[in-house]
């Protein structure tokens, strides 16, 4: 996004990318459908950047999620808005905007330049890579650095970079999983069940903070869009405490009374299990997820009272004890400081060198808000540029 804020300008422009081919970790995020932004209003969009709103809040005010979709039709590729407000390609997939884009950054002018993985810079301030053909040194005017986080790192985000600033006195929060699950310590028969049964239309509360959502069971733990809208919070509690009880409603559609009175009909000669699919329409992994708590807590769920088991239903705890590996996480927390940069993204400390994306210190949950944010201070900073060379 910079490199086209910038050829646009009138800037000659080369893109250094350390991988074979470019967009590696954009096609990896349309995988499952890429969602490029979210249609509700900018105010409460921006809210979802926490404590980073006032600071992206400049960059995304000016390439605001319906100049994104703007320009999504601009290269063929027109947008629909889903069910859940997300924004996404009629074509549903990624490939199709990465190939438009990259051919009309060709048009354009600006040059790509494959596996060149970014070192640092020589004695003559000028930037160095690692290349095929052994160390090279580039002049630049400017420079844009968008090595993102850590997350994927064999998608060519792996984080190196942070070394290099922290020693020219940068100050660079350390990079977390953020998006990303946890490790919980199943038993062996709950996990050679359930491993990758999807646990629907659930609510998941940690303190005050409560989604509605979906959770997938790992073998490892727990994963999911409902576990990643809770992770930031998630996340800090493990850190700080070893663990952290979440609370699973498994049927949160049902007040306890509601439940209660379902859970007191007559079972007959069904099994516990089969009366709880029936009366309540619980799914295999929730009825196994509840007697995997009843047993780690010594409960017998057939003679718990109506009201009792209603209430373990809609709060089912189930203890974190670990943040699963930032290589597997979807985003990153952490990074360079924004004390640290100016308006347009510029490092303070190092004068004509500006960063953009997943290297600055913020992260929200997914739903379009991780692409928007890469892409607007991509295009905040490709217009510093601009000023700058114009100084």
């Amino acid at each position: 996004m910079a490199a086209e804020v910038l050829s646009r300008g009138g800037a000659a422009v080369t893109v250094y990318d350390a991988m074979p081919s470019a967009g590696r970790k954009f096609l990896m995020a349309g995988r499952g459908g890429l969602n490029l932004t979210h249609s509700e209003p900018l105010p409460e969009f921006l809210k979802r950047y926490g404590a980073a709103e006032a600071r992206l809040a400049p960059s995304i005010a000016a390439f605001t999620p319906t100049a994104l979709r703007e320009w999504s039709d601009a290269l063929g590729q027109p947008t629909f808005v889903g069910s859940s407000g997300r924004v996404f390609p009629q074509a549903f997939k990624a490939s199709p905007l990465l190939r438009a884009w990259l051919r009309r950054l060709d048009e354009s002018g600006v040059r790509f330049a494959f596996r060149q993985r970014w070192t640092g810079w020589d004695g003559e301030g000028r930037l160095t890579f690692q290349t095929p053909n052994g160390a090279q040194a580039i002049a630049s005017e400017s420079a844009v650095l968008a090595l993102g986080g850590a997350s994927w790192p064999r998608l060519g985000s792996d984080g190196a970079w942070v070394d290099e600033l922290a020693a020219r006195g940068v100050s660079v929060a350390p990079l977390r999983p953020a998006n990303s699950g946890f490790t919980v310590a199943w038993s062996e028969i709950f996990k050679d069940r359930f491993e990758g049964q999807p646990l629907k239309s659930v609510a998941l509360s940690f303190g005050a903070h409560r989604v509605r959502g979906e959770a997938m069971v790992t073998r490892a733990g727990i994963e999911g869009g409902g576990i990643y809208a809770l992770s930031s919070v998630l996340r800090e509690a493990v850190i700080a405490d070893g663990k952290a009880t979440l609370k699973i409603a498994l049927r949160p559609d049902l007040d306890a009374g509601e439940l209660a009175a379902k859970l007191a009909a007559s079972r007959g000669k069904q099994s516990f299990s089969n009366f709880l699919r029936k009366a309540i329409h619980l799914s295999p992994v929730a009825i196994g997820l509840l007697q995997e708590v009843a047993v780690a807590e010594g409960l017998q769920l057939a003679s718990l009272s109506p009201e009792k088991l209603a209430t373990l239903i809609n709060a089912v705890p189930v203890t974190l004890n670990g943040v699963a590996p930032i290589a597997r996480a979807i985003s990153t927390a952490g990074g360079i400081s924004f004390d640290e940069v100016d308006d347009a993204f510029m490092l303070k400390r190092l004068p004509g060198t500006f960063v953009a994306g997943e290297m600055l210190d913020w992260e929200a949950p997914t739903g379009g808000y991780l692409l928007q944010a890469s892409f607007a201070t991509g295009a905040a900073a490709g217009e510093g540029i601009l000023r700058w060379l114009a100084r």
